[in-house]
């Protein structure tokens, strides 16, 4: 049998599982999977340096599917190559619940598949940080044992995302050559053609990225086969706009919507399987034709072999350590630098910014952290998040360990789940904390699928001052502290800047946000072996063992009026205690028994944050006192705001007194 036929059996193959899963399913998008079939039999057959017996081999091709809705292409690839786990019961089952073949493929649901997508331009974004990876990891541990290509199949939708901009050009910029993107150029979206709603020229757009870009018809294998090799060959990042027909092999829906987001239906799936020559049982694949795709799936076991002879000849240390990065275990030494930095901090108690506090901590901990990588979305004076001595990395250098991100907060934020997933690195980047709504989606990914970026948002509060309202976070706190899986600090001093960053790199099972102050705040902890923030919350004064009749809790820089607060009840004959809260999601967290120490007993709680109410009533009940914002800000002094808006100690004091004396 010819090559160019059995080729056209294998994509068939695909096309046929794709039809019956969606059947079964009575849901999903068929088109994607019959278009693209012949692009992914090339890529997965021709190209693709993989091992299904080991698909987490660490020097594999990656293979992103930003397209995420035609998830019945990557299960069937899966399949069709033998990775472990996925088997034709799994198929029969798409979106099912408790199967590996959800609607959209999650990385922590399903061997093989490398990031989360669903949402239209994360993938392609998630994939130029994949692609940074690749080229700081080669940098730093050599071509031998880090050499592979990231590929993207993306879709119309993925192109139209907002974020796909930012992606493109930080791609281009640093001509993340190994960075390939197959573009399912078909023209239909779910409301009809491309053309009501769209006319970008694709090709231009991508090449004024300083990107390669070609066209290519998409069924043509060996046209697909020869545009691929020329990528591998370039110096920038390469499109392939794929011509595709969405639904090719439908006699009555290929080319139009219908064949989108919809099952083709009994008729019309039996009428495209005689159209495509697929014969057979549903989910049947012709054993020579299976065994074709399961060599396919083996090719790559030659390559990982020879990889893992030429990882041996590294030294020892090295190699441990590039094993170490890989499997994002934290070094060792972490947790003694940080102790021995909140003592030198206790020795010379500084008043100032937790901004500054941060990059303090960052000096220390880049020295003992190698696979730590900073960066800022054009604010690295702001974040501070530029440690002493890190190197800036470059187009033609990718050995240092800070990167200029621009002014692209989503795009950041996609590429560091996509740095974190790639393995070997733990990135973290800065901007200001009300641009978190730029980067939310690409956040809460990162909830999703328990990656571990560390987010350093800066001026976290009216603290900011001049700048006015729409820098101003005053609902951002609650809104992030909501998305399940998120952990947010708000550090009152340097002290727990530094016990924050500890918690916030050691974490091993979701992101973290730092907000941080623009304002200086004084020094008001001691150097505790004990890691206090560890638990969420802490009281940090208390009444000296009487029983209190108030407990003031508070975050970051209202934890200095809280205790000024305190101070005022005090000399008024009312024992009062304050609890520091720099994370109040993490407290909520805690087993009941410390919970409930912790927040103690006291007739009268007032909780006091600038920023609004929601959440705090678990801490306070919802007969609590609040002292904070209850609307936007405005542009000011900080001084003036603070007093403008009624958030200092005489009216923490007040509020506390009323229900005392109630």
């Amino acid at each position: 049998m010819a090559l160019t036929e059995m080729q056209n059996r294998l994509a068939n193959a695909i096309r046929g599982l794709a039809i019956d899963g969606v059947e079964a399913a009575k849901s999903g998008h068929p088109g994607m999977p019959m278009g693209m079939a012949d692009v992914a039999t090339v890529l997965f057959t021709r190209f693709l340096k993989f091992d299904a017996a080991n698909p987490h081999w660490a020097d594999r091709d990656r293979f992103i599917l930003s397209a995420g809705h035609g998830s019945m292409l990557l299960y069937s690839l899966l399949y069709l190559t033998g990775v472990p786990g996925m088997t034709v019961e799994e198929l029969k089952h798409f979106r099912q619940l408790g199967y590996k073949t959800p609607g959209h493929p999650e990385n922590f649901h399903t061997v093989g598949v490398e990031t989360t997508t669903g949402p239209l331009g994360q993938g392609i974004s998630t994939a130029v940080g994949f692609a940074f990876a690749e080229k700081m990891l080669a940098a730093q541990f050599g071509k031998k044992v880090v050499d592979h290509f990231t590929y993207v199949i993306a879709s119309d939708g993925d192109l139209m995302e907002g974020v796909s901009q930012e992606a493109i050009a930080l791609a281009g910029h640093y001509k993340l050559n190994k960075m390939i993107v197959l573009w399912d150029h078909n023209g239909i979206s779910i409301d009809g053609p491309l053309t009501l709603s769209d006319s970008v020229d694709q090709i231009k757009r991508f090449q004024s990225a300083g990107w390669r870009a070609v066209n290519v018809d998409g069924h043509d294998q060996d046209a697909i086969a020869a545009a691929i090799e020329a990528a591998q060959k370039s110096n920038k990042p390469t499109l392939i706009a794929c011509k595709t027909t969405i639904g090719f092999g439908s006699p009555h829906r290929a080319g139009t919507s219908k064949a989108h987001g919809e099952p083709l239906g009994p008729e019309e799936a039996k009428l495209s399987k005689e159209n495509l020559g697929i014969t057979g049982a549903p989910f049947e694949v012709p054993a020579d034709v299976l065994k074709a795709w399961r060599e396919a799936g083996s090719r790559g076991a030659s390559a990982r072999q020879a990889w893992e002879e030429r990882f041996a000849t590294l030294s020892e240390r090295k190699q441990a350590e590039f094993t170490r990065r890989m499997d994002h275990v934290r070094p060792a030494k972490l947790g003694k630098a940080i102790l021995a930095h909140k003592k030198a901090l206790a020795a010379n108690p500084t008043a100032m910014a937790t901004r500054k506090s941060s990059e303090a901590a960052l000096n220390v901990i880049v020295e003992v952290m190698p696979e730590l990588v900073l960066g800022s979305a054009d604010l690295t004076p702001s974040n501070n998040t530029k440690a002493k001595g890190l190197v800036e990395i470059t187009p033609k250098d990718f050995k240092g360990r800070y990167i200029h991100w621009g002014i692209r907060e989503h795009g950041m934020a996609a590429a560091m789940n996509g740095i974190y997933l790639h393995g070997g690195f733990v990135p973290a980047g800065g901007t200001f904390f009300v641009f978190t709504d730029y980067a939310r989606p690409a956040i809460r990914l990162a909830a999703l699928m328990g990656t571990c970026p560390v987010y350093v948002m800066t001026h976290d509060s009216i603290g900011l001052g001049e700048d006015g309202p729409t820098h101003q976070p005053v609902e951002h706190l609650a809104a992030c502290r909501a998305i399940p899986n998120m952990r947010v600090f708000r550090p009152c001093d340097a002290i727990e800047t530094a016990e924050c960053w500890q918690l916030a790199l050691e974490r091993t099972n979701g992101p973290t946000i730092l907000a941080l102050t623009r304002q200086n705040l004084p020094l008001l902890r001691e150097a505790t072996t004990a890691n206090l923030c560890a638990q969420g919350a802490y009281e940090l004064a208390g009444t000296g063992g009487g029983k209190a009749a108030v407990t003031l809790f508070a975050s970051g820089s209202e934890v200095e009026i809280a205790m000024n607060a305190r101070s005022i009840l005090n000399q008024r004959g009312v024992p009062t205690r304050v609890v520091s809260v720099p994370s109040l999601e993490l407290l909520l967290a805690q087993p009941e028994e410390v919970k409930a120490k912790i927040i103690g007993d006291a007739p009268v709680k007032v909780a006091v944050e600038a920023a609004v109410r929601f959440g705090w009533d678990a801490v306070i009940g919802p007969d609590g006192g609040f002292v904070g914002m209850t609307g936007f800000g405005a542009s000011g002094p900080i001084k003036d705001l603070y007093n403008h808006f009624g958030i200092t100690a005489e009216a923490v004091a007040e509020t506390a007194l009323r229900r005392h004396n109630g």
